[in-house]
């Protein structure tokens, strides 16, 4: 399990390897085709800054070789925001007094069908909060089983589960499972998730070995941005990476880099990164694994998600509304977090054109269930 796999790196002595590195070992990684932790470190070190240019232009050509012109779009689908947790930079918070909504099934066939509307999606991600008796794997199979037929490519974004659950949801048309560790500075971690399913560090940092002896087809993983220092977590999530390849070899990965923002209850972000440090993750991860597929959601705004489509980025969420039933059902609910791009389907599409990509809408088929 990766939890004895962390135990290896302490979290002070990685920072200090991060801030150590030179120019001279920017240099080095740069010039290796194959990278390793070490590297990666280098490549997101303040060392690593003037840098930028070169290290966007290698990006850019490992990016077309693996993936060519095209641009991955998904779109998200909240079915429920009862939660057990009280994660503090979240608005879905077990404290927060909002209306708490779970759709029924016929509201998830209504949510379906509006999304069809928008556009030829095939790729839908599942998100829930993390509220067992409620919206556990009971819940979410009797989900997948209604939204199969609409979609060819299921994605969720729900708590952990046991191995068994996350085999009998592949069975009903699950293909791929995304799950933020949100931090992996263990001695912090309750900091942010005091209480709740969520606050236990082990079972969240192992689900993801979970997903990889279950046979999920595609793993996403993620860091939040505004917890701790950042190069370090991703550092973190770096080397989980490699664990889950090395382990895991026949399942595809993502990452996603969310930047948190001011949430329901009053939370304020600790760190702030700026776009250019954004870049320069994504140029890093990109040159680290060549293969790796990158996510942006419509947290960030369209012109930065614009410039960074040629340069790393190779999947995008469009159209997202972040509160449960937010395309048909209760668009009054509490959205999770404020989306930047506010732009339609169609309208995201037509400027991945202009600038000379293919907007592809899937990339998974029952066929192959």
């Amino acid at each position: 399990m990766f939890s004895d796999e962390l135990k290896k790196f302490d979290w002070d002595t990685t920072t200090a390897e991060i801030d150590a590195m030179t120019p001279r070992h920017v240099e080095t990684a740069l010039s290796k085709e194959h990278l390793d932790v070490a590297d990666f470190m280098a490549l997101i070190s303040p060392a690593a800054a003037p840098y930028l240019e070169q290290m966007a232009q290698k990006s850019r050509r490992i990016t077309l070789e693996r993936f060519g012109r095209t641009i991955s779009l998904y779109i998200p689908m909240y079915v429920s925001n009862a939660c057990t947790n009280h994660c503090v930079y979240c608005g879905f918070n077990h404290s927060n007094p909002l209306e708490r909504v779970t759709l029924t099934l016929d509201q998830v066939r209504a949510e379906c069908e509006a999304i069809r509307r928008l556009g030829p999606f095939e790729n839908l991600l599942i998100v829930s909060g993390e509220f067992p008796a409620i919206n556990g794997a009971d819940y979410l199979e009797k989900v997948l089983q209604t939204a199969r037929p609409y979609f060819n490519n299921l994605t969720i974004e729900v708590m952990p589960l046991k191995e068994r659950d996350y085999a009998r949801l592949t069975r009903s048309g699950l293909n791929g499972v995304v799950c933020f560790q949100e931090t992996y500075n263990e001695k912090r971690y309750k900091v942010y998730h005091p209480r709740g399913m969520k606050s236990v560090f082990d079972w969240r940092v192992n689900g993801f070995d979970r997903m990889g002896r279950a046979g999920v087809h595609k793993i996403g993983m993620g860091v939040l941005i505004g917890l701790e220092d950042w190069r370090t977590d991703v550092t973190m999530m770096a080397r989980h990476l490699r664990y889950l390849r090395r382990n895991y070899w026949q399942t595809r990965y993502s990452v996603n880099f969310p930047r948190m923002c001011p949430a329901e209850g009053g939370y304020t972000p600790s760190v702030v990164m700026s776009d250019r440090e954004l870049a320069q993750l994504t140029f890093a991860f990109r040159l680290f694994d060549h293969d790796i597929d990158i996510s942006y959601s419509t947290r960030e705004n369209p012109k930065f998600r614009a410039n960074m489509m040629s340069l790393g980025v190779t999947s995008m969420s469009a159209g997202s509304r972040t509160e449960p039933g937010g395309y048909a059902s209760t668009p009054e609910a509490l959205e999770q977090f404020e989306v930047s791009d506010q732009r339609t389907p169609a309208e995201v599409a037509e400027e991945i054109r202009r600038l000379g990509y293919e907007a592809v809408w899937k990339d998974w088929d029952k066929v192959f269930d």
